[in-house]
């Protein structure tokens, strides 16, 4: 029975793992949960007084402004880890 070739190139060593695993930076939480609280406020708010607050001058935009608000805190969550 014929012997196979040997390998002509090394195995595949993976390179080793960091040593330290990433951590969040310490501000990422709490920012992250106070926008999409204030996000949350601000569209209660601005539901409960008809658009009148918190800027009376925007009007139905007011939502907009706490959807932001939340949608900006969602976007740090991808950086959570």
């Amino acid at each position: 029975m014929p012997e196979s070739s040997p390998r002509k190139k090394p195995a595949y060593i993976p390179p080793p793992a960091k040593a330290t695993p990433q951590t969040n930076p310490g501000w990422l939480v709490p920012v992250m949960l106070s926008l999409m609280i204030l996000g949350l406020v601000w569209i209660v708010v601005t539901y409960i007084t008809q658009s009148k607050l918190p800027i009376p001058g925007l009007g139905q935009w007011n939502l907009a402004v706490g959807f932001v608000l939340i949608i900006t805190g969602f976007g740090l969550t991808t950086r959570w880890r």
